[in-house]
This record gives structure tokens, C-alpha cells and sequence, in this order.
């Protein structure tokens, strides 16, 4: 799995890029906003790699918040590849992030190929998915075990707002702890 490239650009226009990696020629699709941070010749890009019978496609981002958005929205059921990229070429990840926030299915239905079944859709499966986005860009440990929490918990079959609220209320450092301290609220709730 192709998770990141760094090299040089060949040749790009909005869509795509060609990327130089040590004598291997990629193509990588990006969004408008990746294309926007394009300035130099060297480049690091964040990569999803997409193989299907036909094809092996990458898809490059800028920063690691627009690739979970993208690899979150190709999970719901009706959107591709090219519908996700056309999300993120119309909103940045805190953009997207606060119309999920608000349910603003007129702003989703914006973007080109999204009609109303389809935003109203996306906005139903992403539903709480708004504060993974904008914590997607934090390194911190406490975040990273806080986001980690999250992740079990809803694996777990807990609901987003009851695992929020649970977590919140945790004083645990690592994910671990802050597991065990949510699960014992989360009995109580």
C-alpha cells in the first residue's frame, strides 16, 4: 500500500499531478486545495491507494485532515472516488466540518454530482464524524489517545454522543485508561 510519496513534480494541472520518485513517474489525483499548495518542485503528499480490477489509483493530499475526510467519504454507500475529490476541491476539511455540524444539505448539494439523496445520505453517515476532522491535524499524545478512545468505543457499538460525553468527563492520559474510564461511565449513562 502506497501511503505517502515525496519527490519532484513532471508535469500537473488541478486534477492530477505527475510525481518524479526516484526515476518512477506516478499520477497521483488531488483536489483543487491540494493543487493550491503545489508551489515548489519537491513535494510530500499523503496517499489512498485504490486498486480495482481495472485500475490502481492514488489519490494525494496536502495534510493528513482532507485524506480522512476523503477515505471516510468513499466508505458511504453511492460515493466514489471522484465524488469524495469533488468534495474536497469544494470545501476544506474544517469547512466540510462545520456543515456537517450545521446538517446544511443545500451546501453539500453544491457540490457538482451530489443531488439531494446524496447530501442528505452523507450528512445521515457522517453524523458527529465533524470533530474527527478537525482533530485530524493534532499530534498531540492526549489527543491521539483520546481520538484512539473514540475509535474503540464506537467499535464497540457505543453511540458518537454518549462516547463524547463519556470521554469528556475521563481524566486518563493514555488509551487505556481513558477506554476503562468511559466504559464505566457509559454504564451509568
Amino acid at each position: 500500500m502506497i501511503v505517502g510519496l515525496r519527490g519532484n513534480i513532471v508535469y500537473k494541472e488541478p486534477t492530477f499531478v505527475h510525481i518524479d520518485v526516484q526515476g518512477v513517474v506516478y499520477e497521483v489525483f488531488i483536489s483543487l486545495h491540494t493543487f493550491g499548495t503545489l508551489a515548489q518542485t519537491e513535494i510530500y503528499l499523503l496517499t489512498t491507494q485504490i486498486i480495482r480490477e481495472d485500475a490502481n489509483l492514488l489519490y494525494g493530499f496536502a495534510n493528513s485532515a482532507e485524506k480522512k475526510l476523503f477515505e471516510r467519504l468513499i466508505k458511504i454507500n453511492g460515493v466514489g472516488p471522484k465524488v469524495a475529490m469533488a468534495i474536497c476541491s469544494t470545501y476544506t476539511p474544517s469547512q466540510f466540518a462545520t456543515l456537517l455540524n450545521n446538517k446544511d444539505v443545500k451546501a453539500v448539494q453544491k457540490v457538482p454530482g451530489i443531488g439531494p439523496k446524496s447530501a442528505g445520505r452523507i450528512l445521515v453517515e457522517l453524523s458527529g464524524f465533524d470533530s474527527e476532522i478537525l482533530n485530524a491535524n493534532a499530534t498531540s499524545p492526549a489527543t491521539q489517545a483520546h481520538n484512539e478512545a473514540a475509535e474503540a468505543l464506537e467499535a464497540l457499538g457505543f453511540k458518537k454522543d454518549k462516547i463524547a460525553k463519556a470521554l469528556s468527563a475521563c481524566a486518563g492520559e493514555d488509551t487505556a485508561s481513558l477506554v476503562k474510564g468511559a466504559l464505566k461511565l457509559l454504564q451509568t449513562i
